[in-house]
């Protein structure tokens, strides 16, 4: 059996500040200096099992693994033997002996869960219906470098209640900044997250008036209209009412000067945003997606050194 390693990377809200603070201080160090971290994988491998499409989570995690010195087998969930009805249990075991980590991108929230319960190595999330925590530490490094300092801003939410939704609350509980969401009531986030937020007396907002939601933004950001789970059928309902919710150079011109947009991409230019906003000055997308390399690096070393 492979040596375990020491943590999961699962949801924001499971893990300290202080650890989340250390791990992004440490992807700015790697973004500083790409060649100089190349033995910390060292003789360990992983497996990215994913059962949805990926360009970003993918090649940032391969290229992560292989320039700390690591190794990594990507596996399609629908063409290895979990797709013929293998069991979560069994295929844990299984590659819990073959690998020391297994970063998992699963429609089902519950399942990643599953596999942790069953599994002796770390597990990443690298995105679930649920959250993505991965991504929203890269975006929480891009709004350092952008500000400074991630606690006391105003980051503002326009759209979709989803995975990417929830996992801002997680981080707003945590970084202690203000997080005002322009939600449409039909689709808000999860309400176990809400609940936990409420808890934890987060400073969060959710309304479905646009204006007040940017009005002192120092951060807009938006992401696809459509998650992994929607049902086609309602696709179309889904439009009509989140078509006023679109980020567009009008609503921009309602925010501070100097608010920034950002989007985890891939977008559906001309839906949830006009190129007008994504491809202007003010936007940091590609920069954003730059810093899931970085951060993934930082996130692996964590799972092997707590």
């Amino acid at each position: 059996m492979m040596e375990s390693l020491s943590r999961n990377f699962i949801n924001l809200h499971e893990l300290e500040k202080a650890k989340l603070t250390e791990i992004l201080s440490l992807g700015e160090k790697m973004k500083a200096n790409r060649n100089s971290f190349q033995d910390i994988l060292d003789n360990k491998s992983f497996i990215l099992l994913f059962d949805k499409p990926s360009t970003r989570t993918r090649i940032s995690f391969e290229l992560a693994i292989s320039e700390l010195g690591g190794s990594c087998v990507f596996l399609d969930m629908g063409t290895s033997q979990l797709g013929r009805g293998e069991s979560i249990k069994d295929t844990a075991k299984v590659l819990s002996r073959y690998v020391d980590g297994l970063i998992i991108r699963n429609a089902n929230h519950q399942e990643l869960i599953e596999f942790s319960e069953h599994s002796s190595i770390s597990i990443i999330n690298a995105l679930t219906n649920e959250s993505h925590p991965c991504q929203i530490m890269a975006d929480l490094m891009t709004l350092k470098e952008c500000f400074g300092s991630i606690e006391d801003l105003n980051i503002a939410w326009i759209g979709d209640g989803n995975n990417v939704a929830n996992t801002w609350i997680q981080a707003s509980t945590l970084f202690n900044f203000k997080l005002n969401m322009a939600i449409p009531s039909e689709y808000m986030p999860s309400q176990t997250i809400l609940d936990m937020a409420k808890q934890k007396k987060s400073n969060i907002n959710i309304s479905q008036n646009i204006d007040d939601v940017i009005k002192d933004a120092n951060c807009i950001v938006t992401d696809t209209w459509f998650s992994m789970n929607d049902d086609e059928n309602e696709k179309s309902e889904k439009i009509r009412i989140l078509n006023e919710y679109q980020v567009n150079s009008d609503l921009l011109e309602k925010a501070p000067v100097d608010a920034i947009f950002l989007h985890c991409l891939p977008a559906h230019r001309g839906q949830e945003v006009t190129d007008d906003v994504i491809d202007c000055d003010k936007s940091f997308v590609y920069q954003q997606a730059e810093n899931r390399l970085h951060i993934q690096k930082a996130i692996l070393r964590h799972c092997i050194t707590g």
